[in-house]
């Protein structure tokens, strides 16, 4: 059962395992290492478990603030899918969002992203006729990438005397893809740049653009949704709702309201966690879900950072983007506003993303360089049960934090008339893009709300705002760093940050650390 920390419950003072943070990476390893018998006291600040996949509810709707789709969840034999019925045991339900997951829209004109491999390169080839080779060679491509990437990240998780040994070979045929920046990559199959900006729309699924992030990252999402796209039956709450009995099963539990102050470190071994009120836990594993970078700078005594100079560390490493979602609540079903399921990536008509990012932050008045909207109502087939007489809709756009900066450390909910200001010019931006892109519902919106990267400070403990913990540069894959074990025995990382962005990456995060705390070989249980 998920307890609240300010109830004062019944709890332990020893652990097996102690989790820092109930977000997917965070739950996915306590599930893990529950079902290798661990004790698991997971600890989360926030007053509801989830990370970005817990909802929130304002003024009779609810809306969920980080899960929008889910790939490979239709596809029985796929590790994703085994490894959310593994953490579940299959209790957790997906429904289709059917044949178009993506719709890409740039300027009047639009694309979409059809389910399965061949279906989507006959959509493009449809769409660019002349481009069939390219096309062709691209999906090829993304396959082989993706199928270089399950050893690199093996690598991370064993032991590292056979890393030693064998790392190098592991690593080396995925390097060839992670190197080159995705713009790289395609634009050395075609020149047609209107091709390459639908090919590469679906950057906002890891942060950066083409000519920024890497071939690897940009593979991994596209393989992802190939199989198309699912949403969790009953909202993205469900997840945290079907890990938590798992946990329980073997004598843990799920702590909210549970800010740690600091991980107990004696002679370079983690020996538990001092919480903000001065309680300790103690136990025999630490790990932090936290994110690298909070991880270091604030979790880990100053002087354990000192000696391993990890600060050198996260030089070597970028925030990723920041961004502002716009919570809209409608009066009416799904049906009757005429809500579709596959989600919208709208574009300005003029320059690339690269571009079209440069100008925006050089000018905020500027054309947002992307628009997504989601529609959780739509795609969740008891959302009827739950609210028969209304819909929802998610609106994100990139927002850089310095845009909101100067409300740093202010109180959340009590930040100003300048600061709500601000929120409302760009709450109205959004509202006329969707508008534009469904005009039906105007008149209908009954209640909105402007999530700022400040919202995300407050939430996730990211610094800046970050949606995605680290950015998905070429660089980052090479960073050794970046896995579970570190140099505090007993200590270990677990979170997008060690694998890639979003809840896949997050999920498989929690294999590769049960795999470096137990020595086991956890995939061929799963």
């Amino acid at each position: 059962m998920i307890q609240s920390y300010k109830k004062k419950p019944k709890l332990q003072e020893k652990y097996d395992s102690i989790v820092i943070g109930s977000g997917m990476g965070g739950l996915a390893t306590a599930a893990i290492l529950a079902k290798e018998g661990h004790k698991v006291l997971v600890l989360e600040r926030h007053y509801t478990a989830g990370g970005f996949t817990h909802v929130f509810k304002r003024k009779g709707y609810e809306w969920d603030v980080g899960i929008h789709y889910i790939g490979e969840m239709q596809r029985e034999t796929s590790l994703l899918k085994k490894l959310f019925d593994y953490i579940t045991d299959g209790e957790l339900k997906w429904a289709d969002m059917g044949n178009v997951y993506d719709r890409i829209i740039i300027g009047n004109k639009h694309y979409d992203l059809v389910k399965g491999a061949k279906n989507f390169k006959k959509q493009m080839i449809a769409y660019f006729p002349e481009e069939e080779k390219a096309i062709n060679s691209y999906v090829d491509l993304v396959f082989k990438a993706v199928k270089t990437s399950k050893n690199y990240y093996i690598s991370k998780g064993i032991a590292p005397i056979w890393n030693t040994l064998f790392g190098k070979y592991l690593k080396k045929p995925f390097y060839k893809f992670s190197d080159r920046t995705t713009y790289e990559v395609i634009s050395s199959l075609t020149s047609n740049e209107t091709l390459i900006k639908v090919l590469t729309a679906q950057y906002g699924d890891y942060g950066l653009p083409p000519k920024q992030s890497s071939f690897s990252m940009h593979a991994s999402v596209v393989r992802h949704y190939f199989d198309g796209g699912s949403f969790p039956v009953g909202g993205s709450s469900q997840i945290a709702r079907k890990v938590d009995p798992v946990i329980t099963a073997s004598g843990g539990t799920i702590l909210v309201s549970a800010e740690v102050a600091e991980v107990i470190v004696e002679n370079n071994k983690a020996v538990g966690v001092r919480m903000k009120d001065g309680k300790v836990f103690h136990a025999d594993n630490v790990i932090s879900n936290a994110g690298v970078m909070t991880t270091y700078n604030k979790l880990l005594p100053s002087t354990t950072v000192q000696k391993h100079r990890l600060t050198k560390q996260l030089q070597k490493v970028n925030r990723s983007v920041a961004h502002a979602s716009l919570y809209i609540g409608l009066e009416g079903t799904p049906a009757e506003l005429g809500l579709p399921k596959t989600n919208y990536w709208v574009y300005p008509e003029n320059g690339d993303h690269d571009t079209c990012i440069n100008n925006y932050l050089k000018d905020m008045s500027q054309p947002f360089p992307l628009v997504y909207l989601s529609f959780p109502s739509a795609k969740d087939p008891d959302w009827s049960n739950r609210y028969p007489t209304k819909s929802t809709i998610d609106v994100i756009t990139l927002v850089p934090y310095e845009a909101f900066e100067e409300w740093e450390g202010t109180p959340w909910k009590k930040r100003g008339a300048e600061y709500e200001a601000k929120k409302e010019e760009f709450a109205q931006r959004l509202l006329k893009e969707v508008y534009k892109q469904l005009p039906q519902v105007e008149g209908k919106v009954n209640c909105y709300e402007l999530s700022t990267p400040l919202t995300t400070q407050h939430f996730i403990n990211y610094k800046k705002g970050e949606i995605y913990g680290l950015d998905h540069t070429p660089a980052r894959y090479r960073q050794s760093f970046l896995k579970p074990k570190t140099p505090v025995k007993n200590f270990y990382l677990t979170g997008q940050d060690i694998v890639t962005a979003g809840i896949g990456g997050a999920l498989f995060s929690g294999v590769l650390t049960t795999m470096a705390i137990t020595g086991k070989n956890i995939l061929k249980k799963v």
